[in-house]
Parts: C-alpha cells; structure tokens; sequence
C-alpha cells in the first residue's frame, strides 16, 4: 500500500529509520489491529498505534467515560463523561491521523460475537480489565490463530507479555487456572498510579509495532514486569504448556473465573428508596470504610469465612464494595454458608453511590 504526499510528510520520523523506510510505513499502513478496551492501556495504546499508521483500528468497548477514568485515560476531558469511550476514541483519533481507518465496537466482547469480530485483524491487543475478558481474548486469539499482545496494571507494577505468536505459548500456559474472586482487586477497588497505563500501554504499542515491522525481539514465552517506584524491570520465561489444547470458546466465562453471572443486583437508587428494608454488609478494608461508607456491618472480605456468623439474617442482605466485585466473592461464600438467606449485590459498588 503505497503512501500518499501527506502521509509521507507526516510519517517523516519513521521513514528516515533504515530499520522502517518506505516499505515499513507501508506495512504498518497495510496492518490491521484490534484493541479491546479503550480504558486505561487502551487510550496509549491506540494513541500511539493511531500516529504510527497502523492502517486500520478497531476499537472494542461498551463502557462510558466516568469522571474517576480521567485520571489516567487521557483521551477522554469532563465533556466525554457519559459517552460510550470507542466512539469517542475513534473520534479524536481522526483528528490525530485522518488517513487511517477505525472500525468502532461500541458494545462487550463476547463469546457469541469474538470469533467474528477477530478474524478480521492480523493482530489483538489486549487492555482489558478483568479475568473473564482476558481467557476469552486469549482462546479467541488461540482459535482465530492472532497474535495476542498482552498487558495488565496492578496499583505501581504493570506485566506485558506476546502470546500465541506462531502457535507459541498463550495466557493459558502463564496462567492455567483464574484467581479466587476478589483475591485481585481491579484499579476501582485498589487504585492505580496515573501514569502507569501510559507506560505499560506504550510497551504493548511498541510490541504491536515490532510484530509488523519484523524487527526486534519480541515477547513470546516472555513474561516483561515493571515497578514504577524504583523502575525495576525483570523479563521471565515461560513455555507452551503440552496439554493445552483450546478449540472452542467457552460459554460462561464469568463461571469460570468464579462470578456468579445469575447473581442478584441491586441499584444504589432502589437501595436509597427502601433501605429500611434491608441489612446492609461492607467487606471493604477498614481504611476504606474511613473513607466512605453506607454503613451496615463490616466483615472485611478476607475475613468472611471466620465471622459470617455475625451478620443479621432478619432482613434481606446488600453486600457491599467499591466497585461491586469483593461483594460478588463475599456473596458466594454466605450463599454456602446461609443458603436461606437473600443476599443482594450493590451493583457497581461504592463507585455508583451518588456522593
């Protein structure tokens, strides 16, 4: 695909590498790359992608911007809030680079719709959040035969990682079996330094830029994790595990990282309009609790099955957290615990209490 008088102007920078030129920009122009989510590592990553020329963006994300997002998701300003963040990414991105294409997904990634949505890009790019949307992407990658280029934050540490490149070793073989619900918390509940997406989504970036180019090395069997406070930086190997063999796309991948996908909600309005109808259960730390809190007992997560037998039965139960994921884990194990019992999740946690 050859490159127009603007586009030579503008990829100036690339073209004079030799290890680019003009028949690099042109594979990079040719490209075809796929980003799920558009948060936190999304927003470099596709930032970044977007200036390189990667040909043609797709973008996947159901979620809206919220004011907490700001920090960190640096495409997004106070008059994003509300707005469903691939469309506004697409946006933007137009105005960043006008002579490359997007294919906008303004809905959730699912089982029924990933293996469809994939086939149509050379390369994945996952800056997804949460378990179940990191073992879809995985085994639709798998199927789908992509490469994955992977990336996660946890408070001042990021990990990146390149899996499934020619047939080589997936997410599955680094990490077989899901945590325990709520044994890792996401940035809502525990926080995140600002800039780390930045850096941990530029790696990604950079990754997706080498697999095009066919320079570098890259990060197959290769774990890179990064300590923003002391820049300590270590690359682990890991191998293709032998029995690992994924061939279709499981139906619940909420079931199978421990979510209860059938679990009863509650909204912070209807619990605003009859809380005299309910007990309320905070398993947030007592540091959070300080912070904020509707009240109700206190049974920090990790010491519910010591004290469950402390909560009031009398009434229907809300458990409740800051976004609405250690009140899932809480729920599952007082269901087993207090099966009589009506328990409610807090939909969205502390996150969707009007201040």
């Amino acid at each position: 695909m050859e490159l127009n008088s603007e586009e030579i102007k503008q990829y100036s920078r690339h073209l004079l590498l030799n290890e680019i030129g003009d028949k690099g920009q042109e594979k990079l122009k040719a490209a075809k790359v796929l980003v799920i989510g558009a948060g936190g590592l999304g927003c470099p990553i596709l930032q970044y992608l977007a200036a390189a020329g990667i040909g043609t963006l797709g973008i996947i994300d159901h979620d809206k911007v919220d004011i907490s997002n700001l920090q960190r998701q640096v495409l997004f300003n106070h008059k994003d809030i509300g707005k469903n963040k691939a469309k506004i990414a697409g946006e933007k991105l137009c105005h960043l680079n006008p002579y490359i294409k997007f294919q906008i997904f303004d809905f959730a990634l699912s089982p029924e719709n990933a293996l469809e949505i994939f086939k149509d890009f050379d390369i994945i790019v996952d800056g997804s959040d949460n378990f179940p949307t990191r073992y879809l992407v995985n085994d639709a990658a798998i199927i789908c035969d992509k490469p994955l280029v992977f990336g996660s934050i946890f408070k001042f540490e990021g990990q990146v990682s390149l899996f499934n490149y020619k047939g080589g070793p997936s997410y599955r073989c680094l990490f077989p079996s899901p945590p325990s619900p709520g044994e890792v918390p996401n940035c809502s509940e525990i926080g995140v330094l600002g800039v780390l997406p930045g850096i941990i989504g530029s790696f990604q970036a950079n990754e997706v830029l080498k697999l095009v180019l066919e320079i570098g090395e890259n990060l197959s069997g290769k774990l890179l994790t990064f300590n923003a406070l002391n820049y300590s930086q270590q690359i682990f190997k890991f191998s293709k595990s032998k029995d690992l063999a994924v061939t279709a796309l499981q139906t619940e991948y909420e079931s199978f990282c421990g979510i209860n996908p059938n679990l009863e909600q509650i909204s912070w309005e209807e619990l605003e309009n009859y809380k005299e109808e309910f007990s309320l259960l905070d398993v947030r730390t007592a540091e959070e609790r300080e912070l904020k809190s509707l009240g109700g007992f206190h049974i920090p997560l990790n010491e519910m099955e010591q004290k469950w037998k402390e909560i009031d039965t009398r009434k229907t139960l809300v458990v409740y957290c800051q976004s609405g994921k250690r009140s899932e884990a809480a729920i599952g194990i007082l269901q087993a615990k207090i099966p009589s019992l009506r328990i409610l999740n807090l939909e969205g946690g502390l996150n969707n209490v009007n201040s």
